[in-house]
């Protein structure tokens, strides 16, 4: 009988929980991943599946030649901090890679990257 506590201690381990597979996964960019828009963002907007650390987190966006056109400043919406904000500067026609790296209140740290274009 002393077993079978032990057993459930040890099926609960071996579950585990939540928390322990938490990190913050980009559910939702603006513009969208993949996306081809027709007027040109001021900032980009990109929704995570939990609460990030803008200190702690950023985005490089570059256009087709690799060149820089983000303002380097990202920030969390102060009204969802699962929402982050990358500023960028006037964007040209063309296809632009947006490279972000994201850490999670836990400190859980994630990275991914995708693509979108402007219109002409």
């Amino acid at each position: 009988m002393r077993l079978i506590p032990v057993l459930f201690a040890a099926l609960a381990l071996l579950a585990g929980g939540p928390s322990a597979t938490a990190h913050a996964l980009l559910r939702h960019a603006d513009p969208a991943v993949g996306a081809t828009v027709k007027a040109a963002p001021d900032e980009l907007l990109l929704t995570f599946s939990e609460a990030v650390e803008p200190g702690f987190s950023s985005v490089a966006v570059t256009d087709g030649q690799g060149n820089r056109v983000d303002t380097g400043s990202i920030r969390t919406d102060p009204a969802d901090a699962t929402h982050l904000l990358a500023g960028v500067h006037k964007l040209a026609p063309g296809t632009y890679k947006v490279v972000w790296h994201a850490t999670s209140v836990d400190t859980h740290k994630t990275e991914g990257a995708y693509q979108f274009t402007v219109q002409p």
